[in-house]
């Protein structure tokens, strides 16, 4: 299915919540969805790291970075441990790096940018905690939902 969200929204306009952002595409996979995960961090990506080192089969990462374009929370290597993992995404408020590299990887990533200045390492953030993107509230458990029209959210998985 390449257009996930357009027929979701269609079958289920009150249980989603559209993350209205400029969202830019990157991985092999353009659509994708699973249980979140969330992280709250600002240009450090310590707790990034160590979340993707964990088995994620079924989860998608949903990182709160603050919408900062200084730092990339995300490059390769993160992004491989992701893969090796068996995460089905990453949505990160904020930029990646390693940007070629990351669109020849089996897995599904959303950012607003890209940016190739890493962050400090000082393992500072939260994780599963409640976090807020552009006004929407994004909990640990609940459900995301992403393609090349966008991210979208729900309280709990949606048949498809």
């Amino acid at each position: 299915m390449l257009d996930l969200l357009p027929d979701l929204f269609d079958q289920y306009p009150q249980e989603l919540q559209l993350i209205n952002l400029p969202w830019q595409t990157f991985g092999q996979h353009a659509v994708f969805s699973g249980q979140i995960v969330t992280v709250k961090c600002f240009e450090d990506n310590s707790k990034v790291k160590s979340i993707l080192a964990t088995p994620g089969q079924g989860k998608v990462l949903v990182v709160d970075g603050g919408g900062s374009t200084r730092r990339a929370l995300l490059g390769d290597m993160i992004a491989q441990s992701a893969v090796d993992n068996g995460w089905q995404g990453i949505v990160i408020y904020g930029c990646i790096r390693d940007v070629a590299t990351i669109n020849t990887m089996n897995i599904g990533v959303k950012a607003l940018g890209v940016n190739p200045i890493k962050t400090d390492k000082k393992d500072l953030g939260e994780i599963g905690v409640n976090i807020e993107i552009n006004s929407i509230e994004v909990k640990d458990g609940m459900t995301v939902y992403a393609d090349l029209n966008g991210v979208a959210i729900s309280d709990s998985a949606l048949v498809l």
